[in-house]
């Protein structure tokens, strides 16, 4: 699934087309995504002009002269800018057509994404109750100590939770404990206030490099130009399991947790 590198990523390389441009509607040839695209989304659109494209956690927000839309990548969902004439493949879901000949379009094979029209995306329920932006002066060491106090959960599951820390999903929670030393099996409610400061670095630090790598591109993610993200080539951890320690040289292993794959080097990384 994108997480937030590759979505900002996408942010990034859509936004300068974007603003003050009119919408003339939305062509939609599959409404069945995650949530069933709106009947009238073409005639809420129509007419309006581009006040911005941000991003909140794994969601792009489209903001309009009123309302405006929820986007969402999926598990394997692109967003690209393309003329408005060129052939929809097979998966291209959904375009929403700009007054200057070209279109977003929306290629989604597992239709996990989603086209949400709100008369306010920022309170939208899906938003409304995300937790601290990662990158942002309210994410630090204190905010992430206090969140965590008496938390029992593995603070690989804590960075995770959406409710707490957006965005921050598991290729950049491996990698933020390695580079913070920190197991990533380690309750929560542990971590000291000096660990937190620390943790906290190592998050914004892993998901800068990210962004400024076009994020991660393991199996089909590409940017809104059809490029892949190049970060993968950086990992300290993720996906290496058996690999030496790119710092200790030791083996990195591999175990799963919740489900989800987490590796990490037991010499460098501390309960």
């Amino acid at each position: 699934m994108p997480e937030l590198p590759e979505v900002e990523t996408v942010r990034r390389g859509l936004a300068p087309y974007l603003a003050g441009r009119r919408l003339l509607g939305a062509r939609v040839r599959e409404p069945r995504l995650r949530w069933p695209v709106s009947a009238d989304l073409s005639q809420r659109v129509a007419g309006q002009r581009v006040l911005g494209l941000e991003r909140r956690g794994k969601y792009l927000l489209m903001r309009l002269e009123q309302g405006g839309l929820l986007l969402h990548l999926g598990m394997s969902g692109s967003l690209q800018r393309v003329r408005a004439d060129t052939p929809p493949a097979r998966h291209d879901h959904l375009d929403l057509l700009l007054d200057d000949g070209a279109c977003l379009r929306l290629h989604d094979p597992r239709r996990f994404g989603a086209v949400l029209w709100s008369a306010d995306p920022a309170t939208h329920p899906l938003i409304a109750a995300l937790g601290v932006e990662p990158l942002t002066p309210a994410f630090d060491g204190a905010r992430l100590h206090a969140l965590s106090r008496g938390r029992k959960t593995a603070i690989k599951h804590f960075l995770m939770d959406a409710h707490q820390v957006v965005g921050v999903g598991n290729i950049y929670a491996n990698e933020a404990l390695f580079r913070a030393g920190v197991d990533p099996r380690l309750p929560a409610g542990r971590l000291s206030r000096p660990r937190c400061e620390r943790l906290v670095g190592a998050i914004k630090a892993t998901l800068l490099e990210a962004i400024e790598a076009g994020g991660s591109s393991l199996r089909d993610f590409v940017d809104s130009q059809g490029r892949h993200g190049w970060f993968q080539q950086s990992y300290f951890v993720y996906g290496r399991s058996g690999e030496p320690c790119r710092i200790c040289g030791g083996t990195i292993r591999h175990l799963t947790q919740g489900a989800r794959s987490t590796f990490l080097c037991n010499a460098c990384q501390k309960r």
